[in-house]
């Protein structure tokens, strides 16, 4: 693979300041958001009041914890506009999740928060190693989810020249790859799989595709699956982490030279990481559920916002900014299966492990006779025998505890994502 590290002066300041040099900034940017979302959200007015604080009783970071957490339901009971914290007419734009699960949740941009997003989502991609006048091939989805546009925000105010592809449609995807002959990628993990199957199927070496780098995100993944991805396509592969509820893309990301964890640029927003139980705070290194405060957004300020994903804070390598572990999944992605905790990664990770399997799976649960049970659908890799059920099986029993019935259909039997992977079928509310 090609060395695609940065040249470090081409790297915004704040990305190798000093940590005192970050906090006093950090801090400052807090006190704005804080009184920002007071004065003119009430729902935080409300939240402030009910918890005894206010704005100005926060001197220094470790006033944060005295601050009510934000959670998904108070998005929704505000649906659509009541989170906005300028009049409508100001907001530039709005995002929206699609609701499968319940209440959309909107979110709304200033022009100076499209400004800002472009200037951390450029961050990202100068770190995934590509640079000005790079082709990108940007195949997260368009429309209200914030992926594909958020990216576009980014790769224009980077200079590099974006092909919009949206996802979908992946025969023409590696049609126009080979034609247009892109630098890097963008698109969710379990998609890259689906253009790599395309790969195969129309009998093209994908190690000689011209992409030099994927940046992947919207969902979690492996390193396993990073291993697997960089050696068909002989490319890198980096990690990029955000939410709409916080930004959109590039709230996080990887270096290139690194790909040791997930740099946050936090002078834009603050990170904690709380017991995901008692929301209790726990220290940098230990596992928690993550939580963000908007340091800059003008539309749509966020307090304490709890992600439901599950990670660690590390000491910063490449950047001085601090690193988020890659997300093992989120709390509400969490299986119990007969008293053991079990994550979709943690599946992944057994599959990438057997040899024999193709790395598409999706978790199917039931419930006959009042027990919990777990199927596992995955697929043969071409030309590999019949012994890999067992072997996943026995697998999963050794390494995380419980037992699971494996079934290994032919190539192209698992669903494909033509975005976000859906991993879990619960099929346990309507089994007898």
């Amino acid at each position: 693979m090609k060395d695609l590290t940065p040249d470090r002066s081409s790297l915004d300041p704040v990305e190798i300041a000093s940590r005192d040099e970050i906090t006093a900034l950090q801090t400052e940017r807090l006190k704005w958001s804080l009184a920002h979302a007071y004065e003119n959200v009430p729902h935080y007015r409300r939240s402030f009041d009910d918890a005894g604080v206010h704005p100005s009783d926060l001197r220094d970071l470790s006033d944060l914890t005295r601050f009510p957490f934000t959670q998904k339901a108070d998005l929704r009971a505000n649906y659509p506009f009541g989170m906005f914290a300028v009049p409508r007419d100001q907001v530039a734009r709005i995002h929206a999740s699609s609701g499968t699960t319940g209440q959309p949740t909107v979110v709304g941009y200033t022009k100076k928060d499209l400004e800002n997003w472009g200037a951390v989502v450029a961050r990202s991609l100068r770190a995934s190693g590509m640079k000005p006048g790079d082709l990108l091939h940007n195949a997260y989805g368009y429309g209200l989810f914030t992926g594909g546009l958020g990216i576009h925000l980014g790769a224009d105010a980077l200079g590099l020249t974006t092909v919009p592809v949206s996802g979908g449609m992946t025969q023409r995807q590696v049609r126009l790859i080979e034609d247009f002959r892109p630098d890097g990628i963008t698109v969710t993990p379990s998609y890259a799989l689906s253009v790599l199957d395309e790969y195969d199927a129309a009998g093209l070496d994908p190690r000689k595709s011209p992409m030099q780098v994927g940046i992947f995100g919207a969902e979690p993944w492996t390193n396993a699956m990073r291993r697997e991805i960089e050696d068909a396509f002989d490319m890198h592969a980096v990690d990029i982490y955000g939410l709409s509820e916080v930004m959109g893309p590039g709230v996080a990301n990887e270096c290139v030279e690194t790909k040791d964890g997930l740099h946050i640029w936090e002078d834009h927003f603050y990170p904690e990481i709380v017991d995901p139980v008692t929301g209790v705070p726990v220290a940098d290194g230990e596992q928690g559920e993550l939580v963000f405060t908007s340091l800059t957004k003008e539309a749509f300020p966020v307090i304490r916002y709890r992600t439901r994903d599950l990670t660690r804070l590390l000491p910063g390598t490449a950047r001085s900014m601090r690193r988020m572990e890659k997300v093992t999944g989120r709390s509400d992605d969490m299986i119990i299966l007969r008293g053991v905790n079990v994550f979709p990664t943690q599946i992944e990770e057994a599959i990438m492990a057997t040899p024999g399997l193709a790395p598409h799976f999706q978790i199917e649960l039931s419930r006959p006779d009042r027990m919990d049970q777990m199927r596992i659908l995955c697929e043969a890799a071409e030309g590999s025998g019949d012994s890999a059920a067992a072997a996943l099986t026995d697998r999963i029993k050794q390494t995380i505890g419980i037992s699971v019935t494996v079934t290994v259909g032919p190539p192209g039997s698992v669903a494909r994502s033509q975005g976000k992977a859906v991993r879990i079928i619960d099929c346990r509310d309507t089994t007898p």
